[in-house]
């Protein structure tokens, strides 16, 4: 018996990769802009007024990569329903989570998506599956496009992993994970670390050097956030080499018998077909 293919389903082209990487320089510049601002300066205030703006941004720049591949034909409607499907399953098991100690249950259908579709569908599949969490939770406010970007580079970085098979795969998924849950912690207190004041040795300090404040937000980091990101890492490897194996399996037959990867073609009509059809008709 041949053993399965585990390349991406769902390749990345030019025009959704360029789509892509704009998207993902605005995420950056919108994390860190606040680290290069100088004492007093008019951007020093918080991500209140320009969290809106980056949320109207980022779901159409979301729609131009899901077009972008429409029309060079990476994905087709069975790709797109089964974007919509799995983003409404991480939304309802972020609705049905409990929320505390960073335990987030949606991610695994991130982590698997990526890993199965692909990096572009990984990352639309992060963004979205957030999105319609928060719509369905009331979590609406100037950190989701943060949230969003976070879950969606989750879910492209899975779609970068290197080929393996069987345990290992798991292993490997799992691995990252718990490497992805804490640094997904990491990256999301940039939203609003900037701006919060704390003590003197973990706030931040507009002007001060980009390495001491860094050091002052790994102090940060450590002593607050450390005990909710370590749980949801942890949860995401335990639930990925419980349930993974049967997920991505269903996922990639459910692929195949789409096809996803096989090109539609339009071919004419056979003539001996077609006036045998009229003939009956």
């Amino acid at each position: 018996m041949r053993a399965p293919d585990l390349r991406p389903l769902v390749p990345l082209h030019t025009r959704s990769s360029v789509v892509l990487a704009v998207t993902s320089l605005i995420g950056l510049v919108a994390f860190s802009w606040p680290l290069f601002t100088e004492p007093g300066s008019a951007l020093d205030t918080s991500h209140s007024a320009d969290a809106p703006w980056l949320f109207v941004l980022l779901l159409p720049l979301l729609a131009g990569v899901i077009f972008a591949e429409l029309s060079e034909g990476g994905i087709d409607a069975k790709a797109v329903a089964m974007l919509g499907m799995l983003a409404a399953v991480g939304a309802a098991l972020r609705a049905l989570g409990p929320g505390a100690a960073g335990l987030e249950p949606s991610f695994l259908v991130i982590l698997v998506g990526g890993r199965v579709f692909g990096r572009g569908f990984g990352f639309v599949l992060g963004a979205l599956t957030i999105f319609s969490g928060g719509l369905l939770t009331g979590g609406i406010g100037p950190w989701l496009p943060f949230q969003m970007f976070g879950a969606g580079w989750m879910g492209f970085f899975a779609g970068c992993l290197p080929s393996a098979r069987g345990r290992a795969e798991l292993v490997l998924l799992a691995a990252y994970g718990m490497v992805s849950g804490v640094l997904y912690g990491v990256l999301l207190n940039m939203w609003f670390w900037p701006f919060a004041a704390y003590g003197p040795e973990v706030t931040f300090v507009p002007g001060d050097s980009l390495a001491e404040n860094m050091h002052r937000y790994l102090l940060f980091w450590a002593t607050t956030s450390l005990g909710w990101d370590l749980p949801r890492g942890a949860l995401n490897a335990v639930m990925v080499l419980l349930v993974g194996g049967p997920v991505l399996a269903a996922l990639r037959r459910a692929a195949r018998r789409a096809a996803f990867d096989v090109p539609m073609t339009f071919q004419p009509a056979d003539p001996a077909t077609a006036a045998s059809t009229d003939s009956r008709t």
